[in-house]
C-alpha cells in the first residue's frame, strides 16, 4: 500500500524526496508506455439499429417490453456495448414501473450526468446510455432506483462465471489491471492465506496474521481464460521478488496464486515453468485457496475512485 513510503526508504542515505519523485515519474512513464499492450475492455460490440437508438442516441425502450424487466435469475448484468459489469442480480427489485430496476450498481461501473430535471446513467467504461436514476421513492432501504433499458444490457448467469484469486503486492495495483481486462466481471480486494478470521487492514499490515493482500476475480470464461488471467498476473508485477513489490515490503505483499482446483494449479505451474525456462527466478507461491476475507470498503476500486494509477504494478510483456 502507498503508505509510510518515507519510513520504508529510511535505510537509504540519499535525498529521499528526490528518490521518491524519480521513482514515481519512471513508474508513471512506464505504465503509460505499456498501457496499449495490456488486454483491455476497449473493443466494442456491434449494435443493431434499435440498440444504437437507445445506447448511442439516448433513446428509451417501451415499458414492460424489455427482456430483463421481470428477470429473476442470479448473475451479473453487463453493458451490451462493451461487456463491462454493471449490476448484480441481488440489487435488482420489482418496482412495477416497466423497466429493470436496481438500487445499487457495481462500484465504479456507472457514471451519472445531468439530463434536464433527471439524472442520466451511463456505462463508466464506454459511455453507453443505460437509463436514469431516481431517488426518494421508497422502494428499498437504499431509496435509489436505477431505471435501466433492458436493451442496454446482457446477462451472465452465475453458473457460467468462474473465480480466481491472486496476490501480487499492494492489492490496489493488482485490482487495477484485472478490472481493466475484457471478460472480468467483478474484482474484490481482500485478505487470504493467513490464520486470523476476518482480519482488518491494520492487523494484516502488522505482519502477524499471515495473510496476503489479494484480489478475487469473477470472470466470464467465454471472454477470457484462466490462463490469460495468470499471464496478466505475471506481467503486472515482479514475480521474482520475495515479500515485496516496489517500495512495499512485508509478507502481505508476497506473490502468490491461490488455486481453486487442480486444473488452475496445473495451469499456473505450467506458466511458472515457462518463466523459469526463460531465466526468471520465480518466487510465486502456489497455494490451495482458503477463505477470502473482503477488505474495508475504502480499499475497493481504489484507483478508480481516486482516478489514479499504480505505483509499483507496471505491465511487462513476459509471454
Amino acid at each position: 500500500m502507498k503508505i509510510n513510503i518515507k519510513e520504508k526508504l529510511s535505510r537509504f542515505r540519499v535525498n529521499k524526496p528526490l528518490l521518491l519523485a524519480i521513482f514515481m515519474v519512471i513508474t508513471a512513464f512506464a505504465l503509460v508506455q505499456s498501457e496499449e499492450k495490456q488486454p483491455m475492455k476497449s473493443k466494442y460490440n456491434s449494435l443493431t439499429k434499435e440498440e444504437q437508438r437507445v445506447i448511442l442516441h439516448k433513446g428509451t425502450e417501451r415499458a414492460f417490453t424489455g427482456k430483463y424487466y421481470n428477470h429473476k435469475a442470479k448473475g451479473i448484468y453487463t453493458c451490451k456495448q462493451c461487456d463491462a459489469a454493471l449490476y448484480r442480480s441481488e440489487d435488482k427489485f420489482d418496482s412495477g414501473t416497466g423497466w429493470p430496476s436496481f438500487d445499487d450498481e457495481i462500484p465504479g461501473a456507472v457514471k451519472r450526468a445531468p439530463d434536464g430535471r433527471r439524472t442520466e446513467i451511463l456505462c463508466a467504461n464506454c459511455g453507453g446510455h443505460l437509463g436514469h436514476v431516481f431517488f426518494g421513492e421508497g422502494f428499498t432501504k437504499k431509496n435509489t432506483r436505477h431505471c435501466v433499458n433492458s436493451i442496454s444490457m446482457n446477462f451472465v448467469p452465475a453458473e457460467k462465471t468462474e473465480r480466481a484469486i491472486f496476490a501480487s503486492g499492494c492489492f490496489w495495483g493488482t485490482e487495477y489491471h484485472f478490472q481493466k481486462t475484457k471478460g472480468v466481471l467483478l474484482t474484490t480486494v481482500g485478505y487470504t492465506g493467513g490464520h486470523k478470521k476476518n482480519p482488518t487492514y491494520k492487523e494484516v499490515c502488522s505482519g502477524t496474521t499471515g495473510h496476503a493482500e489479494a484480489v478475487e476475480v469473477i470472470y466470464d470464461p467465454s471472454k477470457v481464460s484462466y490462463e490469460e488471467l495468470v499471464k496478466l498476473f505475471f506481467e503486472t508485477h515482479n514475480p521474482t521478488h520475495v515479500n515485496r513489490q516496489g517500495p512495499d515490503i512485508g509478507e502481505q505483499y508476497r506473490s502468490e496464486i491461490f488455486y481453486l482446483d487442480d486444473k488452475q494449479k496445473e495451469t499456473a505451474q505450467q506458466l511458472i515453468n515457462i518463466l523459469k525456462a526463460k531465466g526468471l527466478k520465480v518466487a510465486t507461491r502456489l497455494t490451495k485457496a482458503s477463505t477470502f476475507w473482503k477488505a474495508e470498503d475504502y480499499h475497493q476500486q481504489y484507483y478508480q475512485k481516486k482516478n489514479g494509477t499504480p505505483y509499483c504494478h507496471i505491465y511487462t510483456k513476459r509471454f
